[in-house]
């Protein structure tokens, strides 16, 4: 038998790049696998939501009112109600599962592994995008069913629902962190996010308003989402596109760095 050598193999340890890509691919891989295992629940009710908004103010009350701002009503509120979709679901799946992960108590497995906070929030945020894009594209398809989509400025498109899915997500992963119940979870979207889609600017434009309505839905962050979609898709906008992208990319920003700081002190996850 010939000798065993010497000198042992080393086997060289895995990089901290590396460590920290697996962690935030496991977390994503994670949330991909819950939406899709529970599929009727996360993309098909926004598909077919999304197809009774096409029945009825598309093409019921849509034929009545004709044109918006010089297009067809019906391809108008197309890019309003995905990104709708987007909104809801990207800040929907994080919220609840982070706070799932904290009623579980599995967050905290996370929270001690060899991963920096932000590639945990990177992750979570991750899965949020995905799920939004997923429904978002659902939605898309749905639309298309109903009337037709030219894509003017592809770029604008993407980096709209990038962004978009990205605020959102970040805002779902702090009211996961603050939530105490599922009330909690649930009251931010039903009392806050739906009234500012509902009045920014989805279903019709803002300069049918009264002046005094029409400064004050500046204020109104998702209409400037909205409208730099429906930009992406129709060369349409009621504000300004430039001032449309600032805003979103710093509230991304803002809210990345906010997440960031939950997670460093441990806001709600200690309790």
């Amino acid at each position: 038998m010939s000798a065993l050598p010497s000198a042992a193999v080393e086997v060289a340890a895995p990089s901290r790049a590396r460590i920290r890509w697996i962690g935030f691919q496991t977390i994503v891989l994670r949330e991909m696998g819950r939406i899709l295992r529970i599929w009727g629940q996360t993309i098909v009710p926004s598909a077919v939501t999304a197809a009774l908004y096409f029945v009825i103010f598309g093409s019921l009350i849509g034929s009545r009112i004709g044109q918006m701002d010089g297009i067809d009503y019906m391809q108008y509120i197309a890019p309003g109600l995905i990104m709708m979709a987007v909104i809801t679901n990207s800040y929907a799946n994080v919220s609840s599962s982070v706070f799932s992960a904290k009623f579980a108590r599995y967050l905290e497995e996370i929270m001690v592994a060899p991963l920096p906070n932000w590639i945990i929030v990177a992750g979570y945020v991750g899965g949020g995008v995905l799920r939004g894009l997923l429904v978002g594209g659902a939605v898309a398809v749905v639309a298309l069913f109903f009337t037709h989509l030219p894509v003017h400025h592809l770029i604008a498109t993407i980096v709209a629902v990038l962004l978009t899915a990205i605020i959102f997500s970040l805002a779902g992963f702090i009211n996961g962190v603050f939530a105490r119940n599922f009330d909690q979870v649930n009251w931010i979207p039903t009392f806050i996010l739906t009234p500012l889609t509902y009045f920014g600017g989805v279903f019709y434009s803002i300069n049918l308003l009264p002046e005094w309505a029409r400064t004050l839905s500046f204020a109104n962050p998702v209409l400037h989402m909205v409208n730099a979609f429906r930009f992406g898709f129709l060369d349409r906008s009621d504000v300004a596109v430039g001032w449309a992208f600032g805003i979103m990319a710093l509230a991304a920003v803002v809210l990345f760095f906010v997440a960031l700081r939950l997670m460093d002190r441990g806001t709600g996850l200690k309790d």
